[in-house]
């Protein structure tokens, strides 16, 4: 799933689809459409994932009923094993990559049972200790959300991955500010490769800021995953439509993704082949700002440096400035190499 140099874009449908399989195939087609390499929904059974009387977050106060509580919210959002399998088989039939994040241990089974590799762990599990030994036994590809957490916090979570059996190799972590929408004060984007670096392992983003200046400023700054949200509307009813892309913005930052990945190029600093033939005619050359006569000096007086497609490039001035022309040259005519 994780393509070497190339930016793996995932398209976060996560509850978007609001317990309708239909609307969860459209956000699928438009992860297609927009090139994006993975559909992501987020696997939980109710009853495993919290108690009844948890409360709802701050922004799921406000983009859902008030009256109703985050446990039938949850309840009311929960894909089934049949879901599961459909949008799995649908996926495969668009050719694009199904995933899903786990938020309990059973959903761990189901997953592995419809046969997933890459375990997308997402913030909230990231001191889970028996949810990160149950994945870290399957030395899976993992990526690694990290919002809500800080360094230290982080550092346990890979370490229990490490030591549960995972490859410090398969662990992408991806920065996450666990706000809804993300202030543009609250993303810290620097923290990111710092993250990379700290580990030693691959970086990305898990993107919850509204546009797509942040996703594409990560990409330039090294980050080999970008997950980002889609609805088909913002103003649908729902936890995290808000801090959602509908579809004409979500294809318009994978195409900025796409552009500026191939625009990063490599750390070797090399002429392009426009570059090589613009050269000809662009770079300054010597030639003769008068009549040269053979047996004349060469200096200030009577060379100069102009454009021309021939002759020597100026940047070796100081070797032909004191030596004596072996030839005759008239105005403008491009200085022959002397030895």
């Amino acid at each position: 799933m994780i393509k070497p140099n190339r930016v793996t874009v995932i398209a976060e449908i996560g509850v978007n689809h609001n317990g309708d399989i239909s609307l969860a195939k459209k956000l699928i087609d438009v992860a297609v459409e927009a090139g994006a390499d993975v559909a992501k929904f987020q696997s939980f059974v109710t009853e495993e994932e919290l108690v009844v009387d948890t409360p709802k977050a701050g922004y799921q106060k406000k983009t859902t009923d008030g009256d109703e509580s985050q446990f039938d919210m949850i309840k009311r959002l929960e894909l089934s094993r049949q879901d599961h399998e459909e949008l799995l088989s649908y996926c495969q039939c668009k050719n694009i990559t199904f995933m899903s994040s786990a938020f309990d241990l059973v959903s761990i089974d189901l997953l592995i049972e419809l046969g997933m590799t890459t375990f997308k762990i997402p913030s909230g599990e990231i001191t889970n200790t028996p949810y990160l030994r149950k994945i870290g036994h399957r030395n899976a590809k993992v990526i690694l959300s990290t919002g809500m957490a800080d360094l230290r916090e982080v550092e346990f979570a890979f370490n229990t991955l490490v030591e549960s059996g995972t490859e410090k190799e398969n662990i992408t972590i991806l920065h996450c500010t666990s706000e809804y929408p993300a202030s543009m004060e609250s993303v810290n984007l620097l923290a990111m490769s710092e993250l990379g670096d700290n580990f030693g392992t691959e970086y990305g983003y898990s993107d919850h800021t509204q546009g797509a200046e942040v996703a594409i400023a990560a990409v330039a700054l090294g980050a080999s995953v970008i997950e980002k949200h889609i609805t088909l509307d913002k103003k649908m009813a729902g936890p995290d439509h808000e801090a959602s892309m509908e579809p004409k913005e979500f294809i318009a930052m994978v195409k900025a993704i796409r552009n500026i990945e191939t625009a990063l190029g490599s750390k070797v600093k090399t002429l392009s082949s426009v570059e090589l033939e613009n050269k000809r005619v662009v770079r300054k050359r010597i030639v003769a700002k008068c009549e040269i006569k053979r047996g004349d000096v060469f200096s200030m007086s009577n060379l100069t440096t102009k454009r021309t497609s021939s002759g020597v490039d100026a940047q070796f001035w100081d070797e032909l400035i004191g030596k004596v022309a072996t030839k005759n040259y008239y105005y403008d005519q491009s200085i022959e190499r002397e030895e």
